[in-house]
């Protein structure tokens, strides 16, 4: 009995000893914790921001299709060099399936990068990759900037109807075919004034952001003078006013701290997002209707609807003609009934400024609904870190994208809240690489 008991104590220790990591494992652990991963990152984000900036500049990028199959490959390979939870995997594996089908459907792999992206973006310290995002974009505005007033290439300025020529005009110009009166206004080789003014305000959004913990008063100052002055430029209302609000409530958080840990400010950041979905499915659905009230209005001068859509005829005066822009096709693409669950080849290539309408338009009902989830899971992660500076920033951008759809795109650079989301919606942020 003795050597029994002996062989079966040799097989007891046996089982419960470790086992032994494969040459193969160590190699991939020692890949995970070298430097390549974050090296990968930041290759695979300076081609995607120097796509998006040649994108804002006049040149026609030939091969701007291989250049996104590169950075897919490259944040794929960063996303599998990176430590993710079962339950993330499962998360990443499922909405990469909904971008397959997105992709079978349209033609298009938009969802399949922003998924890849946004899962790489896990490892990587926030306000480095933020502070990267924004001395590229910089760089880059000040080279397209330069270029355009030394006459090198583009064009510094641009002649055309851009819609702050009164009520009347804009009505006689598309109920009556009149053409509104040209003007002439600064687009620093942007090709757009709106163009301009939109880069600005994302650099103004993304420097506060990342150096918010160092503002001052006066440096507040200092760049609200210089939106007085991008304003006195391009007479865009809207890049004035968006970025005098999101530099007001950055002053408001920095001197009134306790605001910051408020509960109330977050429910009132949900709301103001809430209220932009509303509103956008709202001039979606209604679009038509608004044009005939101001057929009716322009030829007519009587009303032939409700309370409802005379407040939406206001808020499309407001917002120069961007509802009813939505009934400006033969299909009148951007309309609720132009909406799909995984959308379709024709949604693809058609352009409109109304941001979360485009998003249901152009990605479908189905993607557009898990987006808006994981924005109000975004949410719940900024509460629970109490990032209020990050509310503020998700705040004013959702305000935005209601009558902009700059974030809304192929361009995976121009939408940080991309890196944000990867940031916070990870469950494993202390592997942080140092620098």
């Amino acid at each position: 009995m003795q050597p029994v008991a002996a062989h079966n104590a040799r097989e007891d220790g046996a089982a419960s000893a470790p086992i032994e990591e494969s040459a193969m494992a160590k190699w991939y652990r020692s890949i995970k914790e070298s430097r390549l991963p974050w090296l990968l990152f930041y290759a695979g984000l300076t081609v995607e921001l120097v796509i998006m900036l040649v994108d804002k500049s006049n040149y026609i990028n030939p091969i701007e299709g291989q250049l996104f199959r590169l950075t897919f490959l490259i944040f794929f390979l960063k996303m599998l060099c990176t430590d993710h939870s079962r339950k993330e995997w499962c998360a990443i594996l499922l909405l990469e399936a909904v971008g397959f089908v997105s992709y079978r459907v349209t033609g298009k792999n938009d969802i399949i990068r922003i998924v890849t992206f946004v899962a790489a973006c896990k490892g990587i310290p926030l306000k480095q990759m933020l502070r990267y995002t924004f001395y590229v974009t910089l760089a880059g505005c000040v080279s397209i900037v330069v270029l355009a007033l030394t006459g090198i290439y583009g064009e510094p300025t641009a002649t055309g109807v851009f819609g702050h020529v009164g009520r009347e005009a804009l009505d006689a110009a598309r109920y009556s075919g009149t053409l509104a009166a040209s003007e002439t206004r600064y687009t620093l080789g942007m090709g757009h004034p709106n163009a301009f003014s939109c880069m600005f305000f994302m650099l103004v959004v993304l420097g506060v952001y990342v150096w918010f913990d160092r503002m001052k008063w006066y440096i507040y100052l200092f760049v609200m003078l210089l939106n007085v002055g991008v304003y006195a430029l391009t007479d865009s209302r809207t890049g004035m006013l968006i970025t005098s609000a999101y530099l007001a409530g950055a002053c408001l958080l920095t001197y009134c701290r306790a605001l910051r840990e408020k509960k109330f400010i977050y429910i009132c950041g949900v709301m103001a997002f809430v209220f932009c979905l509303l509103l956008s499915v709202d001039a979606a659905a209604c679009a038509q209707r608004v044009r005939d009230l101001q057929w009716c209005d322009y030829f007519l001068g009587e009303h032939f609807d409700n309370r409802h859509i005379e407040i939406l005829s206001r808020i499309d005066e407001m917002i120069t003609g961007r509802i009813v822009s939505l009934t400006d096709s033969e299909r009148n693409d951007g309309m609720i009934e132009t909406w799909s669950a995984f959308s379709c080849p024709e949604n693809m290539d058609y352009y409109f400024d109304m941001g979360w309408v485009k998003l249901f338009y152009r990605y479908g009902i189905v993607p557009g609904i898990l987006y808006v989830l994981a924005s109000l899971g975004f949410v719940w992660q900024l509460y629970k870190k109490r990032d209020a500076c990050g509310l503020l920033v998700f705040a004013i951008l959702a305000v935005y994208t209601t009558i902009e759809a700059h974030l809304v795109s192929v361009y995976i650079g121009r939408n940080f809240l991309l890196m944000m989301m990867g940031y916070y919606c990870s469950s494993l942020r202390n592997t942080e690489p140092s620098l």
